[in-house]
This record gives C-alpha cells, sequence and structure tokens, in this order.
C-alpha cells in the first residue's frame, strides 16, 4: 500500500503563493509493519522519514490529510526524477499525468479514482 501525505504547511515561498489548501505531498510506503516517507528537500535531496502509526496520527493533527492507495510500493522507485514534491509522488505512484502539477491538482485526481 502507498498513502499519499498533503500538507497545509510548506517552507517553500512559491506554493505558499500559488496553493491555496494544499502546500506540500509525500509518498509513505509500508513496507510489513514500517513507513517510509519520503520527502523532497530540493531537486536531487530527498529525505528519508522513518514514521510510526502515531507519527502518522500526530501528522492528521497538524492538518495533514492522507489518501491511502491500494497498490504495492514500486521496486523500481528511483527518486533522482523527481523535480519536485507532486513529481515524487507520481513517481511513486507511476503515473505520467503531465497536467497534475500542484499538490492540490493531485488530491482532487486521487479522489477521483
Amino acid at each position: 500500500m502507498i498513502i499519499i501525505a498533503f500538507s497545509p504547511n510548506t517552507s517553500k515561498v512559491l506554493p505558499r503563493l500559488l496553493c491555496r489548501r494544499f502546500r506540500h505531498t509525500a509518498p509513505i510506503f509500508q513496507t510489513g509493519k514500517k513507513l517510509i516517507m519520503y520527502q523532497f528537500v530540493r531537486y536531487g535531496h530527498i529525505e528519508k522519514i522513518y514514521l510510526t502509526t502515531r507519527d502518522i496520527s500526530i501528522l492528521r493533527a497538524h492538518g495533514w490529510q492522507f489518501v491511502y492507495v491500494p497498490i504495492d510500493a514500486p521496486s523500481d522507485f528511483h527518486t533522482h526524477h523527481a523535480h519536485s514534491c507532486v513529481g515524487l509522488s507520481k513517481c511513486a505512484l507511476g503515473l505520467r499525468a503531465r497536467f497534475i502539477q500542484t499538490p492540490l491538482g493531485l488530491y482532487r485526481y486521487l479522489n477521483r479514482k
């Protein structure tokens, strides 16, 4: 299972100006009992953050929303192709939708499916 997390906050300036509801997104892979969040920091730098179910509830209390996608984590997930947090999440899901450029656009797309 892949979890796509959406945050209303970001440290970047451009998403704060352009994005209304969600300003950041991050894929979370569930491997066994472990949860691994891939956090996009800048091009070429992706942080791996290990989470627990308690961490998920803490993030939810701080405004994060989660979309659970019932697909397996890709074995060929390469983080070096992502140019943004949305690109990273699209790579995790295997999406090739060029029109999805913002976290809100990705959120709406996933909720329609």
